[in-house]
């Protein structure tokens, strides 16, 4: 990787205002990888000018040309899929599996965008009178995205490209942890794809100046709607700052999520949904399979073949394609990991296996015999660590799921299709997968959560969250006044 990248604003590579750089870090060696802009409130303030003054043309470009200019854009990056994956092993320490999912989906997403330019569409209402009577979409104007640094592509196009399919122009606020494979590469993208300067307006940061940035785009008046994933505290304190300027923002925040496996499940399967959905990209996923509520008729089979695969898989060096579990992001999300299973254990859960690590390598850990009373059944764990929960029979199984805060997604391992689908309609979650872990999307999808996993949503529900509606009326007669 080259160093000195710098921010995208207006069409052009640019300085922070002050000429600061940060550090971004390889979290598997330690290492810098290379620097990075350092922006503040200041250099947020440009993007949004550049933004406000580049969406009335924006706006007023026809579908088909934006549709074009996404589906080059997909093209690019589908291009550099072998560069994307390594930079997300060096960059975010995705391993393998996940960096291939992420190049994957990332052209998906924006050919999806390109496919919802003409769906911007109204409707004709009845009336009463002699009028035409018309419900019409609009874009808003100004959108803030704010993306994380667990999945930063995916996350930060789905951030942008709804958006500005719809007819906004965007200011993107990637991760300081993440800032070049979740900001400067789609701002790469977009200028090598055409599209016009001030649409896509990219500021990174360094670590302390996310929250002085986030103001700004809340207190912005131009700055229409806030598009926001990340974790729930977080969430909850920019919710309660745009609830003070009655400014809408989308949330998908955090999850607890739940995979029960009932007794008529194939447990070899079962096993194998349970391994991909709560280890992926060493468990820092949003839609991570987080509890493992097991029917107890099938429990102790379960639980043997599971620690058994968990303990085998490949720990280390996310660029050895072998490698399975790879570095957390940071020492600090490495000891909170570490402190919820060292709490775990002293209040009464089993360590089946794991529980230590090697530089922030945290190795596969399974806790049986946990019980609703821990901790750890009610906090969300982002790390490789899976808690395992026997419930009797199905039915509680449900009650256990839903007893959580969150509600972002779930599945359910049934042999039964009609039970599954009877209970997954029972299950508070944004979503919920038969016969498949909660960790599950597609680009169209309506994905988004409940309760403290947020609100708003994604894919083809997008456009209520990036459009206004407008009632239009058009008089055909002469209206009579009653004076």
């Amino acid at each position: 990787m080259r160093s000195g990248y710098q921010m995208y604003i207006n069409g052009t590579w640019q300085d922070s205002a002050d000429g600061s750089w940060f550090d971004d870090l390889n979290p598997y060696t330690g290492e810098i990888l290379t620097t990075v802009a350092n922006g503040s409130q200041l250099d947020a303030l440009l993007a949004v000018n550049a933004a406000a003054d580049a969406f009335p043309d924006w706006a007023a470009v026809a579908p088909s040309q934006k549709r074009l200019l996404f589906l080059k854009a997909a093209d690019l990056l589908e291009r550099r899929k072998d560069e994307l994956i390594e930079l997300l092993a060096r960059e975010t320490g995705a391993a393998r599996p996940f960096a291939a999912y992420q190049a994957a989906a990332g052209p998906n997403y924006l050919r999806e965008a390109g496919s919802q330019v003409h769906r911007v569409t109204g409707t004709i209402l009845p009336s009463e009178t002699t009028k035409v009577s018309m419900a019409m979409r609009h874009p808003v104007g100004v959108v803030a995205g704010i993306s994380p640094w667990n999945c930063p592509v995916v996350l930060s196009l789905r951030a942008v490209c709804f958006a500005i399919a719809y007819g906004n122009t965007v200011v993107l606020k990637p991760s300081e942890e993440s800032p070049v494979s979740g900001g400067v590469l789609l701002a790469e993208l977009f200028e090598e794809a055409g599209f016009p300067g001030g649409v896509l307006n990219v500021v990174t940061h360094g670590y302390g100046s996310s929250n002085q940035i986030g103001d700004l785009f809340i207190q912005d008046r131009r700055v229409k709607r806030i598009s926001f994933t990340g974790s729930t505290r977080v969430g909850r304190v920019l919710a309660e700052k745009c609830g003070r300027q009655l400014k809408r923002i989308a949330l998908e925040l955090g999850g607890n999520d739940p995979l029960i496996v009932l007794k008529d499940a194939d447990i070899d399967h079962a096993v194998n949904a349970a391994i991909f959905g709560r280890f992926l990209h060493q468990g820092q996923v949003c839609m991570n399979a987080k509890r493992l509520i097991i029917e107890k008729a099938i429990a102790q089979e379960f639980t043997a073949k599971f620690v058994a695969r968990a303990a085998a898989l490949k720990v280390g060096n996310p660029l050895d394609a072998a490698t399975v579990i790879g570095p957390l992001i940071n020492r600090k999300q490495y000891d909170t990991l570490d402190s919820q299973v060292t709490q775990a254990v002293a209040e009464g859960a089993q360590l089946l296996c794991g529980g230590y690590g090697d530089g922030l390598c945290y190795h596969p850990t399974v806790l049986g015999s946990v019980r609703e009373d821990m901790a750890i059944f009610h906090e969300e764990t982002f790390g490789p660590v899976a808690p395992i929960i026997v419930a009797e029979d199905a039915d509680e199984a449900v009650r256990m799921a839903n007893n959580s805060t969150y509600g972002l997604s779930a599945g359910i391992l049934t042999n039964n299709m009609q039970q599954g689908l009877a209970l997954a309609r029972r299950i508070e979650s944004g979503a919920c997968h038969v016969n498949d872990s909660p960790l599950y999307g597609e680009t169209h999808a309506p994905l988004g959560g409940v309760n403290n996993s947020g609100w708003g949503k994604f894919g083809i529900e997008a456009m209520q969250e990036f459009t206004e509606l407008q009632w239009v009326t058009l008089e055909m007669g002469t209206r009579q006044y009653p004076f």
